[in-house]
């Protein structure tokens, strides 16, 4: 899975194109929720192992992402953004501590962005993201790709 493509996906998904008018919202959120989920499946150096033990599997890398999440504390916020109801908010920092180094870097190197900002930008796209992918209340089992043909993505 490329993480470009991917972002470009998940910036259409989540409201933004690349360089119209709140497009540092939706498609900046976009391309580095993309990254990030590139070097959590395996993209880069360190990404993978850190997802490895991710029951969801590499061809969805969602479920490996929220497992990362709620062992880091944020179980109540992951929950709620799978759910039906509203999205709790999440903080950079709290992101920032919940994300493997290595997985934060290299996502922010591609965004062209700092970790800091990465981690601050994903605080607002993840829980939109995820709400969006989880139409149902539940983690898909399906790769991302195939969820996003489903919903006409």
């Amino acid at each position: 899975m490329a993480g470009n493509d991917l972002g470009s996906l998940l910036g259409g998904l989540l409201g933004g194109g690349r360089g119209g008018s709140g497009g540092a919202a939706g498609g900046g959120g976009g391309d580095l929720l993309g990254a990030l989920i590139g070097a959590l499946a395996g993209g880069g150096a360190g990404g993978g192992q850190a997802a490895g033990g991710a029951a969801a599997g590499a061809d969805n890398p969602l479920g490996g992402l929220l497992d990362m999440l709620t062992r880091s504390g944020l179980a109540d916020q992951a929950r709620s953004w799978i759910g039906t109801g509203e999205n709790q908010p999440v903080s950079g920092a709290q992101i920032k501590e919940a994300l493997p180094d290595d997985a934060l870097r290299q996502a922010a190197r591609q965004a062209g962005v700092s970790p800091d900002e990465a981690a601050d930008q994903l605080a607002q796209t993840l829980p939109q993201a995820v709400d969006k992918l989880t139409p149902n209340g539940r983690v898909p089992t399906e790769s991302l790709e195939e969820i996003m043909r489903q919903q006409n993505l």
